[in-house]
This record gives structure tokens, sequence and C-alpha cells, in this order.
């Protein structure tokens, strides 16, 4: 009988690949970022434990709502490594999304995090696309759960009357998000018109129309 054993230098090929494929687990109980380091590595290096603090561990911007005066009628308030030092290493974030009525937060993706919203006030149609093109989608009010994958195409939009707020929690300290439109037509440098008019079949002055659309507004 032929033998089943595998050769050890398989078996180190699997645990090397599957180190290098996952996020590792923190090595102590603390890695504050310091945000001032000029060092660049995966992440942020850590702060002297003697100079750690729980204000590194605390950040209260999102128990009040945003004020959306923009053209979205929506507002990300973040709650990442960035404004919350002690998230460093351990792999989460949270976000606040707040909607006037009509308010979209337009398709978008993050590149390193899967979310999941808490609805706390209002209603809204929320949805993914999958990369088969398909569109998972449902109505959510207060108190409900909806959850979109990592990396997929995603949005929300405000459909009732009032203001509508949600809280979203993600896995990754720093998810990155990409919205889709300014990705495209805001780009720096800009994506060529003729690649953008060919992809969206549509013409360069409308390639143009759109950018212009998306420009910085002084």
């Amino acid at each position: 009988m032929a033998s089943l054993a595998v050769p050890l230098s398989i078996l180190l090929l699997f645990a090397i690949l599957s180190n290098t494929f996952a996020d590792p687990d923190p090595l102590q109980d603390t890695c504050v970022a310091d945000l001032s380091s000029s060092v660049t590595i995966n992440g942020f290096v850590c702060k002297p434990s003697n100079n750690v603090s729980a204000n590194d561990f605390f950040f209260d911007g999102l128990k009040n709502p945003g004020l959306v005066n923009n053209s979205l009628g929506s507002l990300v308030t973040r709650a990442n490594v960035l404004m919350l030092p002690g998230l460093n290493t351990l792999g989460v974030s949270l976000a606040r999304v707040d909607f006037a009525p009509g308010g979209v937060n337009p398709p978008h993706t993050h590149p390193r995090a899967s979310e999941i919203i808490f609805v706390l006030k209002g209603k809204l149609d929320v949805g993914f696309i999958t990369t088969a093109n398909v569109l998972i989608s449902r109505t959510i009010k207060v108190g409900e759960v909806f959850t979109f994958p990592r990396g997929l195409v995603h949005y929300q939009i405000n459909k009732g009357a009032g203001n509508a707020a949600v809280i979203a929690a993600l896995n990754s300290q720093l998810p990155g998000i990409q919205f889709i439109a300014e990705t495209l037509f805001a780009a720096s440098p800009p994506v060529p018109d003729k690649v953008l008019a060919k992809a969206f079949q549509i013409g360069t002055m409308e390639v143009d129309n759109i950018k212009s659309g998306l420009a910085p507004k002084n």
C-alpha cells in the first residue's frame, strides 16, 4: 500500500502560508500606536509602555450625531487607530454614519475588513453586490443588524422622512475605504477619459461632466 505520509517540507510550507495570510495575534497586552513615529511598518510601532495612558483607549466622537451638510446627505465619523491609538494590533474599529432624509452612504468597499452595522435611528435600505453581480439587499430599522462581506461593494440609503444613524463595526484597526465614483472619476493623476468612457459606455464629454461634479469644492 502506498504511503500516505506527508513530506515534512510540505507541512512546513503550509505552516508558513497559514501565518503569511492571516493577521497574527498580539504578542503583548497593549501596543498603543505611536502616530508620530517615522518608522514605516504594516501597522504602527508601539509607544513606550511608560507613556501609555487611559486616554489612548478612549474616544467620545461617536456619542453625538454628526452635522450632515454635504450633497450626499451622510456623514461618517470614524473610530479607528488614527483616532484611538490603543486599537493598534487589535483588529477592530467602529464608525458612526449619520443620514439626513434621503441621504446616501454611496457605493464603496473596505479592502481590509468585513463590516456589521446596527441601526440606532431611522430606517434604511442597504445592500451589497457579490462578485457574480447579484445584489443582496433589504430594509433595516432600529435595533436591527446587517453585515457586508469584506471587499464587496455596498451602500446604505435613508428612505425615511427623518434622520437616521447606524453604528458600524469592522474587523480591522484601519479598514480603508474606496468610494467607487471618487476612486474612478477623481483619482490623482486621473484615470484616462478614454478608459472610463469605454468602461461605462459613455462619451468623453460625459466623463468630464462627472469628473467636474466630483472635483473638490473650494
